[in-house]
């Protein structure tokens, strides 16, 4: 790569540009906007998981004062068809899950569409729903990918030879719950239509995907929808794309002719804002008895929902980690009368590590090695399954790191030998890994008379810090201290972005801020001789594709340390001490990025421990869909995190290194 980045404000631990706002409350969400003249709009929801709408009696409903309107299937708009069934919103009878919208009342009061919405009665024709995840089922199928575009299967070798003649194998089946993002603002939405055109203040992260799936739906040219999401808090995962209540709120807003605010419930969002699949996973490993790999083995059966397919790369990971001659990934979906399945933080690689990791524990043990030893002894020297070579790859060094800076040489892996009262200690490893992709970009950077620079990109910060990441890079692209330059995202009108999601976002936006800067200094310099004119100067920049991508394989690796103490006694366990190190590039921004670090291990422990989303068969419906039923890590359950990284530059990865 020819251009990269000459740091002098990247890097440095910059505050956060919009913590201020924040703190203050100034920042206004999605559901904060002010606009005049507005209604509310509260949904109903199926209380089947499969079968029809017989009738609706609306009656009661909109008989209220301060009723505007109710929808259902049998007055509401037609919809153009999406790629997505289940934004169908109120185009048929058919239930598919427990928790679809079958009606929704529009009013002048959030309080009077509540209560409306309570009156509208629904008799339903049941039909008996299949809820439950096995691996035995006989109607598993393959997807044709895995998201977001990875091979369903692979294969090299023959494994079932190897795994039969190997000194040391294993074959254990490694489980996982479903669990809900929850990001503490709720999904919610503001739509203002205008005559042929609307308007959408929502909480996503990407507007313009939103604004496409919506002008697609109700048959608008893209340019008459405007998406304005400057500020989200936190997403998780769960906003990448659009869910039913977007669809709705713009639905109720063109009946009513009025502006409608919508937000979701938390016990709302459990049905219709996505989830990570539940996983059932086996995992097969053979090896020498030096602990060298020969074969691996890594098979998923997960669900999805009947209404939309969504298929969670879980043994993607595994392609990646470790040198085996031998080898095997495949992902089986059981289709399933249950709220359809989304993007969750490190959808797929999350449960699949875990697995991997765990089967790399037991080979150690069985094998007689100390489990950073086996890790260390499969490094492979280029992807073990393109052949092609890492761009950087430091898995090794974050590895070694770690055990000299968690103290990993005095631990006995003796089983109960260590204690301190009723509690057994013991201390843990496991290697992570995640893609380093990419999405195509644009950027616009002007520049006015007095030096100070304006850069546009409907990029989205959503709680990350790529606001303040993002002017870093644009201050380093231009040359100019970060105070120069005023940073515009989050609204379709500015230069097109795609997700924030998949850690994608710094990567692609920056290129393209990058590109952009360049051009404008490019300009500055060969038509003005590097004087600014008074009109002021702009100029464009986009990013497509990483021309690399093909010649190197991109990963960001890392290293996790745990000590566990459990109560003999009760069974508690209790988590005192968590380490990570990581290899991700040029760090941007220290302060931003630690959080970031910090925030993912303490999910883990919150995924370990407490997050599950139990499913009652009976009802086809998750039945702890609220905070205090579905548990998550607090502070008392957080120990010492502790995260340092590898000083790492990958100079193929993008500009920013």
């Amino acid at each position: 790569m020819k251009d990269h980045l000459i740091t002098r404000a990247t890097g440095a631990p910059l505050n956060r540009l919009d913590g201020v706002q924040k703190v203050t409350g100034a920042a206004k969400y999605a559901y904060e906007y002010p606009v005049d003249h507005v209604t509310y709009v509260f949904p109903v929801q199926s209380t089947i998981a499969k079968g029809r709408v017989v009738s609706i009696d609306t009656s009661a409903a909109r008989a209220l004062p301060g009723v505007i309107a109710v929808l259902s299937h049998e007055n509401a708009p037609q919809l153009a068809p999406v790629n997505d069934a289940k934004l169908a919103v109120f185009q048929s009878e058919a239930i598919a899950y427990r928790g679809q919208f079958v009606a929704a009342a529009v009013a002048e009061t959030l309080e009077m569409a509540r209560q409306a919405a309570e009156l509208v009665v629904v008799r339903y024709e049941e039909q008996p729903h299949d809820v439950e995840l096995r691996a035995d089922r006989t109607d598993l199928y393959k997807p044709q990918i895995v998201n977001p575009f990875y091979q369903s299967d692979t294969v090299s070798g023959d494994v079932e030879t190897a795994l039969a003649q190997a000194p040391v194998s294993l074959d254990y089946v490694y489980t996982t719950p479903a669990e809900h993002p929850n990001p503490l603002e709720p999904h919610t939405t503001v739509a203002v239509w205008n005559e042929d055109s609307v308007t959408l203040y929502d909480s996503n992260q990407g507007p313009h995907p939103i604004r496409d799936t919506v002008a697609t739906a109700f048959k608008l040219p893209p340019e008459r929808v405007r998406v304005i999401s400057k500020y989200v808090g936190g997403a998780f995962g769960s906003k990448v794309d659009a869910h039913p209540h977007v669809i709705l709120a713009v639905m109720a807003a063109q009946v009513a002719r009025r502006p409608v605010k919508l937000a979701l419930t938390r016990q709302q969002m459990y049905a219709l804002a996505g989830y990570r699949s539940p996983t059932i996973q086996r995992v097969q490993l053979g090896a020498e008895r030096d602990g060298q790999l020969t074969a691996i083995a890594h098979d998923i059966v997960e669900q999805t929902a009947t209404i939309h397919e969504f298929a969670d790369p879980t043994a993607v990971p595994t392609r990646v980690m470790y040198a085996a001659p031998n080898r095997r990934t495949t992902h089986r979906l059981a289709r399933l009368d249950v709220p359809a399945t989304a993007w969750m933080r490190a959808p797929g690689e999350c449960p699949g590590m875990f697995a991997l990791e765990s089967a790399m524990d037991e080979l150690a043990i069985a094998c007689g090695l100390d489990p950073i030893e086996l890790r260390i002894r499969n490094e492979p020297a280029v992807d073990p399954e393109s052949g092609r070579p890492f761009s950087s790859r430091n898995l090794v060094a974050c590895l070694r790191e770690g055990a000299q800076h968690f103290g990993w040489q005095s631990r006995d892996p003796t089983p109960r030998l260590r204690r301190a009262g009723p509690w057994l200690i013991g201390t843990g490893v496991a290697a992570s890994s995640y893609p380093a992709l990419q999405f195509p970009a644009a950027a616009l950077v002007k520049v006015d008379q007095a030096g100070n620079y304006q850069v546009r990109i409907d990029a989205i910060d959503i709680g990350t810090g790529a606001w303040t990441a993002l002017t870093q890079i644009a201050a380093d692209a231009l040359e100019v201290p970060p105070e120069r330059v005023q940073l515009g995202i989050g609204d379709t009108s500015l230069p097109q972005a795609l997700w924030a999601t998949a850690s994608t976002g710094t990567a692609s936006w920056g290129w393209a801020i990058f590109n952009a800067a360049s051009a404008l200094r490019a300009r500055l310099q060969e038509e003005f001789g590097g004087n600014t004119p008074a009109e002021g100067l702009e100029a464009t920049g986009t990013f497509q594709a990483n021309p690399e991508a093909q010649q190197y394989a991109m990963q960001a690796f890392g290293a996790q340390f745990a000590e566990v103490r459990v109560n003999m006694d009760t069974g508690e366990v209790r988590v005192p001490r968590l380490l990570g190190v990581f290899a991700a590039g040029h760090i941007i921004n220290p302060k931003t990025a630690r959080s970031q670090f910090l925030g993912g291990m303490t999910w883990g422990l919150s995924m370990a421990l407490h997050e599950e989303s139990v499913l009652d068969p009976r009802f086809g419906d998750y039945v702890n869909h609220d905070f205090a039923e579905y548990h998550i890590a607090t502070n008392a359950d957080v120990g010492t995190i502790d995260v340092t990284w590898i000083d790492e530059e990958d100079p193929h990865v993008n500009p920013m290194g």
